[in-house]
C-alpha cells in the first residue's frame, strides 16, 4: 500500500481531489492511503500564522520553520518515520516518467506545498529528502504539482486503472509519446479511422501503432529520441513514416498545382 501525505495550507483541495477518478478508486481499493495535513494546525500563534517577511527585505512572506517542521514531523510519524519527504519547488529535479516510476516504491511520500516567496531554508536543509518540479514556470503554490504527482504515481500502482496495461501505453511509458487513438463512428466529416485498424490483423495493428508512436516522437518531441534505446526495426519503422511523410506533402503539392 502506498500512502501520501500532503502539507498544505489548503486541505479542501487535496480532499477534493482525493475523492475524484483514480485516486478515489485507489482508496476504495485499499491501495492508496492519502492524507492532508492542515499546516496553519501548527501556527506559531494559535490564529494560523506560518509566515512572515524575509530577513534582509523584499517583497512577498516566507513560510516559518517552526510550523513546517511540527507538520512534517506530525506526517513522518504516520509511518513510523519511514517516509521520504518532497519539497515541491522550481529549483527542485525536473519530474519525468522514470522519477515517478522510481516514487512508487516510496512507501510514504510527504509533499510538502510551499506559498508565497516560499519557505525557510532551513527546513530544506534539514527536513527535505528531496525536491522535485513539475517544470520551468511558478505556480502559486505546490498543490497544484502534488496533485499531479500522486495522480501520476497512481496510475502506475497495480489495480488503479481498469486494465494494467493501460499505462504501459500511456506517452513516456517507453520513453515515446502516445500512438494516434480512435473510436466510433468509423467516419467523421469526411475523417476515416485509418484502415489498418478495422482489419482485425493485430500484428499489422501493432505495427502501426509502433510507427506511429515513433513517428509523432520524431514530429512532436524529438529531443526524446535522442536517448531512446530504438531497435533496428524501430528505425526501419521511423524511416518508414518520414518517407510516408514526405510522400503525402509531395501529393498535396501536386494537388494544388
Amino acid at each position: 500500500m502506498n500512502v501520501f501525505t500532503v502539507v498544505t495550507i489548503f486541505p479542501e483541495l487535496i480532499d477534493a481531489f482525493g475523492i475524484t477518478g483514480i485516486v478515489r478508486r485507489a482508496q476504495d481499493s485499499g491501495h492508496v492511503v492519502l492524507n492532508t495535513i492542515d499546516l496553519r494546525s501548527f501556527s506559531v500563534d494559535g490564529k494560523g500564522k506560518i509566515d512572515d517577511a524575509p530577513y534582509g527585505g523584499g517583497p512577498g512572506m516566507v513560510m516559518m520553520v517552526s510550523p513546517l517542521r511540527s507538520a512534517i514531523r506530525a506526517a513522518r510519524k504516520l509511518s513510523a518515520n519511514r517516509s521520504t519527504v518532497v519539497y515541491l519547488t522550481p529549483q527542485g529535479r525536473p519530474v519525468d516518467q522514470d522519477k515517478i516510476s522510481e516514487l512508487t516504491s516510496i512507501e510514504h511520500l510527504v509533499l510538502v506545498c510551499g506559498r508565497y516567496e516560499g519557505i525557510d531554508e532551513r527546513v530544506i536543509e534539514d527536513d527535505v529528502d528531496m525536491e522535485l518540479s513539475l517544470g520551468d514556470f511558478v505556480l502559486s503554490g505546490g498543490e497544484v504539482a502534488a496533485m499531479a504527482i500522486i495522480d501520476a504515481v497512481v496510475r502506475l500502482l497495480p489495480g488503479s486503472l481498469g486494465s494494467d496495461l493501460s499505462a504501459s501505453a500511456d506517452s513516456f511509458s517507453a520513453g515515446l509519446l502516445e500512438h494516434a487513438q480512435y473510436t466510433r463512428p468509423e467516419c467523421v466529416d469526411g475523417q476515416y479511422v485509418p484502415q489498418v485498424l478495422l482489419s482485425g490483423n493485430h500484428a499489422e495493428i501493432q505495427r502501426w501503432r509502433r510507427k506511429q508512436s515513433l513517428g509523432r516522437t520524431w514530429l512532436k518531441r524529438p529531443d526524446l529520441l535522442e536517448n531512446a534505446d530504438l531497435s533496428q526495426n524501430d528505425r526501419e519503422l521511423l524511416q518508414e513514416f518520414r518517407a510516408e511523410m514526405r510522400a503525402a506533402g509531395d501529393a498535396a503539392l501536386d494537388g494544388g498545382g
